[in-house]
């Protein structure tokens, strides 16, 4: 057998090994650092669906839920208050939704699946304050005309019972109104719905 042979056969043998060890070496690292980038258990909790117990909510009751690190409003309407939500359409700058953030289920004028129950992220479209709940009609300080809803504290902006904005304050858009679906009669789920596909 020549050198030359046994040489070439050690290069081959080498550099098959070399290759072999260097791929091994890859997949180490690689997966490790594949894996990092998936969300942590925690991000996926955080963004993961909420589902609230709702048969405790009276009529007129408003609750404060968080889902993604938002406070997200269930709010529990009266007839009285459904009866007054199109009684001020002309106060309102997008009374009909349409340049608002909701599901196209909610693109109604109760903004809801089911018209007594109107779930929103309560963050002002403004600069991101939390509205106050003021659901008193004709409120002193909020003026005779104000319809009941939600009053910014921050810069003046004024939401209805539906959380659509009234005209001339700063916020610019509507309250948003987050994918959901009720569960059963009792259950409803934020952060997921089976009608959006």
């Amino acid at each position: 057998m020549n050198t030359d042979e046994t040489d070439v056969r050690r290069r081959k043998f080498l550099t098959a090994a070399a290759a072999g060890v260097g791929g091994i070496g890859l997949a180490a690292t690689a997966i490790p650092f594949m894996e990092s980038m998936s969300p942590s258990e925690a991000a996926k909790a955080a963004g993961a669906p909420v589902e609230v117990n709702i048969s405790r909510l009276e009529p007129g009751m408003l609750v404060t839920v968080e889902w993604r690190g938002k406070p997200v409003w269930l709010l529990h309407r009266t007839e009285q208050m459904l009866d007054l939500l199109n009684k001020h359409d002309d106060q309102l700058v997008d009374p009909e939704s349409l340049a608002s953030q909701q599901p196209v289920y909610a693109k109604n004028a109760t903004r809801s699946i089911r018209p007594e129950y109107l779930v929103v992220i309560g963050i002002c479209t403004h600069l991101g304050c939390i509205p106050l709940y003021r659901p008193e009609v004709g409120a002193t300080d909020l003026g005779a005309d104000w319809p009941g809803g939600f009053y910014c504290p921050c810069h003046g902006s004024k939401f209805d019972l539906a959380g659509r904005v009234v005209k001339n304050v700063p916020a610019p858009r509507n309250l948003e109104i987050p994918p959901h679906e009720f569960v059963s009669d009792t259950r409803l789920l934020i952060g997921k719905d089976s009608q959006s596909g």
